[in-house]
């Protein structure tokens, strides 16, 4: 399974983007491997519109299985992905990757 975070930097230790089409990195835990992918989504910050779709765009090609996030994803983005076979799971506010993704595996999170 492949689990994409919206993430403020690079690492376990990251803290969770509250925002999706803003995310300044989207990193990715294969659970079978036990590898980080980092996919530097800093280039749609400054898109005065847009940046959801993008993003969502991004999601696409990486394919995971689960989004966990702050705030999910907005209407344009939401409408979007909902032809992904992905679940999304928000609320990870102030949460450390690692911290989202234990909270993930105790079903703590609200899927949206």
């Amino acid at each position: 399974m492949r689990i994409a975070f919206t993430s403020t930097g690079k690492d376990w230790d990251s803290i969770i983007d509250s925002r999706f089409g803003r995310t300044e990195y989207i990193v990715v835990f294969d659970d079978e491997t036990k590898q980080l992918e980092v996919i530097d989504n800093s280039a749609v910050k400054n898109e005065a519109h847009g940046a959801g779709t993008a993003t969502s765009q991004k999601m696409y090609e990486i394919k995971p299985n689960v989004l966990i996030t702050g705030n999910g994803p907005g209407e344009t983005a939401a409408n979007a992905l909902k032809h992904l076979d992905m679940k999304i799971y928000v609320d990870a506010h102030n949460l450390t990757l690692k911290q989202a993704y234990d909270k993930y595996l105790k079903g703590e999170l609200k899927e949206i």
